[in-house]
């Protein structure tokens, strides 16, 4: 893995953003910047998913050893949070999730439909695997790895999508049932939930709310 210099202590606190890409990870990663924290290199995280689907965590660890807070793929993927909450003794986890799963549904259909089919439909299997994003066809892996076979007729099957994203957040809650004070679940939408935020990472609070980045509309 190139590119990776700074080398971060194991038993410094780390922030782990586990929630499903497009429940406002973008807006979390800018106020984790705005508290000082140092964000991990998602370029290098995303051409991990290989690793994450065999289940070969070393440079994973590896990568979250370079920053204090990380997001997106493959952090924000099943299984992920059991191998860094082993190794990072000290780290804090913060599950992001939206209203419902057919809003996450309709919000994930749009933004892919605007990277890789013109904006105009859910991607073809087709189209992922020949879509330019870290790599060609990492459309096309992501899709598989996560959601399974169902990728090669209908890559955007509602209720495999839907059963995936709400078992992740089911397993996250269960897992961390007994330790509370690892996890933060939040809805950015959510006013309120900003000064929860601030007082899991014991940081002050110098607004009201999330700022919203990244904004895909879902009407």
């Amino acid at each position: 893995m190139e590119g990776l210099k700074k080398i971060i202590n194991k038993n410094e606190a780390k922030v782990f953003c586990i929630g499903f890409n497009k429940t406002g990870t973008t807006s979390l990663e800018a106020v984790l910047k705005g508290f000082g924290y140092n964000i991990g290199d998602q370029t290098i995280g995303e051409t991990l998913i290989k690793s994450w689907y065999h289940r070969d965590f070393k440079d994973i660890i590896k990568l979250s050893k370079t920053a204090t807070a990380f997001q997106d793929v493959p952090y924000s993927l099943p299984y992920t949070y059991l191998f860094l909450d082993r190794y990072f003794k000290n780290a804090k986890f913060i599950l992001t999730e939206r209203d419902s799963a057919e809003q996450w549904y309709k919000s994930i259909v749009k933004y892919h439909s605007k990277l890789w089919s013109n904006g105009v439909k859910a991607p073809t299997t087709e189209q992922l695997k020949n879509g330019n994003y870290r790599y060609k066809g990492f459309a096309y892996d992501y899709m598989r790895f996560v959601y399974g076979e169902i990728v090669e007729t209908n890559p955007y099957h509602k209720e495999t999508l839907i059963e995936a994203y709400t078992n992740h957040n089911q397993s996250v809650k269960a897992y961390f049932e007994s330790r509370p004070e690892k996890l933060l679940t939040i809805n950015i939408s959510n006013a309120s939930d900003y000064g929860k935020l601030c007082a899991f990472l014991n940081k002050p609070q110098s607004r009201e709310d999330f700022p919203w980045e990244n904004k895909t509309t879902i009407l």
